[in-house]
């Protein structure tokens, strides 16, 4: 019993950082209909970028709103240089060719910058385990959760009470309208996403101490974030965090009870599950188009 606690803590944990990714994509879906498939590479320069900062010196804690600072800026670039152009001549698949294709160039960059080889990322509390329910548990694994959680409510709190974030909701509601309202819609798509990525990028600094810090982390985590988006639901905030949840303890259960060779298995079966039956996801809503 303990370990299958144990395991469950875990896969929150990991669960959570999967929901932070996927509420980026969420993001951008809401305001523009699109999505940056370069996540997961916004996750690792993040990461990279912590470790950079850590390694100069800086505290860790300081070090967080410099690298979501360093995402917002990053995110901003990748949607005026990649998608931008492509809503502008309504091209349906070029923001998909530019967002893959900036995340491999970062990627490319991160690896001539930082090299190939994984890097262990200091953690900033004591790395031995708490007792929760007679579970060992990390410190940094609640880090983990507890900033997650913080991160996603931030925005919330950011979307309903303040005048901009209002501006978004009525973006992602109508954008035609929004327009004709007089709201900069652009201005909000591209801030969308610079708040998407520096999401992935926070994410990227808090998983980076339970993980090894590289070029190639990113994509993974950025591919089975997506799938989180899907099963969960890209309109539906708790079914974001649903979703990142059941895939976190799927994978640490699987990989600890069958086999670590299958423990991405439960959550592409559910993915496919969730795709044949329910393809908004499932606490997502289905569009309802008027003819």
């Amino acid at each position: 019993m303990e370990i299958l606690l144990q395991l469950i803590f875990s896969g929150i944990a990991m669960g959570m950082i999967y929901a932070v990714i996927a509420f980026g994509y969420q993001l951008t879906f809401q305001t523009s209909d699109t999505l940056n498939f370069g996540q997961g590479d916004a996750l690792m320069l993040g990461a990279m970028v912590g470790l950079t900062l850590v390694g100069m010196g800086v505290n860790y804690w300081l070090m967080l709103p410099l690298v979501i600072i360093f995402g917002l800026f990053q995110g901003g670039l990748v949607e005026r240089i990649g998608v931008r152009p492509a809503i502008k001549i309504k091209s349906e698949f070029g923001w998909i060719m530019s967002t893959i294709a900036l995340g491999i160039i970062f990627k490319n960059v991160a690896e001539n910058v930082w090299g190939r080889d994984d890097m262990k990322f200091p953690s900033p509390l004591p790395e031995s385990p708490l007792k929760v329910l007679g579970a060992n548990v990390l410190p940094m694994e609640i880090l983990v959760v507890v900033g997650a959680v913080l991160m996603m409510l931030a925005v919330e709190f950011f979307n309903r009470k303040t005048i901009y974030g209002k501006a978004v909701v009525a973006t992602f509601n109508d954008r035609d309208a929004a327009k004709l309202m007089g709201i900069n819609t652009g201005l909000v798509i591209t801030f969308s996403y610079a708040l998407s990525s520096a999401s992935a990028a926070f994410a990227g600094a808090l998983v980076a101490p339970l993980t090894m810090t590289g070029a190639t982390m990113g994509a993974v985590l950025g591919l089975k974030a997506f799938a989180v988006a899907i099963i969960g639901g890209l309109t539906s905030g708790m079914g974001i965090i649903v979703g990142g949840i059941i895939l976190g303890v799927a994978e640490t259960t699987t990989g600890f009870y069958l086999s670590t060779g299958y423990k991405d298995v439960p959550g592409l079966v559910l993915l496919l599950l969730v795709l044949a039956f329910k393809p908004a996801g499932l606490f997502g809503k289905n569009a309802i188009k008027k003819v």
